[in-house]
């Protein structure tokens, strides 16, 4: 299992701070994206010839870390007023 602390780096100077690849300048956000449109890996890589599939895996797992860290609060007082306005 890749690291993804290993590929990826947070730095203020670098795209306002968003993940990128180290070394690069492209964002974790744009490779997943990529991804999400169904670009295949081997057209991320022929495009990108500097990435490798670590770097790519490692986009997946500090997307996979975000998700998991991620706390979800319902708004019940939404809710209910939506299901007031309905009744």
């Amino acid at each position: 299992m890749i690291n993804w602390q290993d590929r990826i780096s947070l730095d203020p100077k670098i795209l306002v701070g968003k993940p990128v690849i180290k070394g690069t300048r492209l964002a974790v956000e744009f490779i997943i994206d990529l991804l999400a449109n169904g670009w295949k890996e081997s057209e991320i890589l022929h495009n990108y010839p500097k990435l490798t599939p670590e770097d790519i895996q490692a986009c997946l797992g500090y997307a996979s870390s975000l998700m998991k860290s991620e706390r979800v609060y319902p708004n019940t007082a939404l809710q209910d007023g939506l299901n007031a306005a309905y009744l």
